[in-house]
């Protein structure tokens, strides 16, 4: 038998083959495809006589592929995914390869991470990496892209974004409410086991998170005991243990307080931070891809 080269009007036709094969009907596909079921059966009738293959079965009330129609149905599908990825990575060529972002760890765990499959579903071409400390990093000598920080104002050396701001309150377990009898009664915190991330920001001392916030209040509170840690998510975790109180981040929190596993005891005691979350890079434009990346975690926030 000669060989025989597709035609655009075949092309047309294979792809109601692939839908009607998908879908195992022709009324589905029609559905699809914003075509009557007669339509769609007419074109697989034409494209079987053309291409000389049987390629359904037709049954009582269904359809099923041929032996034929299956292998085809594979082709076809394998070759439409290949045809959308190298789409796509013609249409986000520049928004491609590795993107080293460096953040603190609790926004990291707590924040980020919950919402970065959205990211990657959007930009599946460009490589994350994500560092976590609580140092200043030398963007020139480890080849980071963005920092993501929670702190006052940057240095003056950076480039850097506001991302959103932040506001503490204490938390704890409604087992350690109850048990230390904390509901309303702020000043029971004196008996309580405080729990501090002991590198809120730069250039503390370990416990200002606590030392702001009583006095903000007017009160007069011994900040100086209790439990250190130098991330607030294993702060918030030995909260949830029932091992005493933590300074929460209302933006960190905010998923153990809707599942109940922590309660706020002082509601009315929300205090704004002076420090704030900004990304932060060396001086100069942004690459395309971490431009998309910063307007990603902006609208996230």
């Amino acid at each position: 038998m000669a060989k025989s080269s597709l035609t655009g009007f075949q092309l047309s036709k294979l792809y109601t083959f692939e839908v009607a094969a998908r879908h195992q009907s022709f009324a589905l596909a029609a559905e699809e495809l914003c075509l009557t079921p007669s339509a769609v059966s007419h074109q697989i009738n034409q494209l079987e006589k053309e291409l000389q293959l049987q390629l359904f079965l037709r049954l009582h009330r269904k359809v099923e592929l041929t032996s034929e129609g299956q292998r085809l149905f594979i082709v076809l599908q394998s070759s439409l995914e290949h045809l959308n990825h190298e789409l796509n990575a013609i249409q986000n060529q520049a928004l491609a390869g590795s993107l080293t972002l460096y953040a603190r760890p609790s926004i990291t765990q707590c924040w980020l991470m919950p919402r970065l499959q959205d990211f990657i579903q959007q930009y599946p071409l460009i490589e994350l990496s994500i560092l976590t400390g609580n140092d200043s990093v030398n963007f020139q000598r480890t080849g980071i892209d963005l920092a993501l920080y929670f702190d006052h104002q940057p240095s003056a050396n950076l480039n850097y974004q506001y991302l959103m701001d932040e506001q503490i309150i204490p938390v704890c377990s409604p087992a350690y409410a109850k048990k230390m009898n904390l509901m309303g009664h702020v000043q029971q915190l004196q008996d309580c086991t405080l729990l501090h991330d002991s590198q809120a920001w730069n250039n503390g001392r370990g416990t200002e998170e606590w030392q702001s916030w009583a006095h903000h209040f007017g009160l007069e509170l011994d900040t100086s005991k209790g439990m250190q840690f130098d991330r607030s998510d294993l702060a918030v975790l030995a909260a949830k243990q029932h091992l005493g109180i933590c300074m929460g981040r209302k933006r960190l929190v905010q998923p153990e307080l809707e599942r109940g596993e922590l309660i706020i005891p002082f509601p009315e005691m929300l205090m704004a931070c002076e420090q704030h979350y900004y990304l932060a890079s060396a001086h100069g434009r942004l690459l395309p891809k971490v431009e998309v990346f910063v307007t990603w975690l902006k609208a996230q926030a």
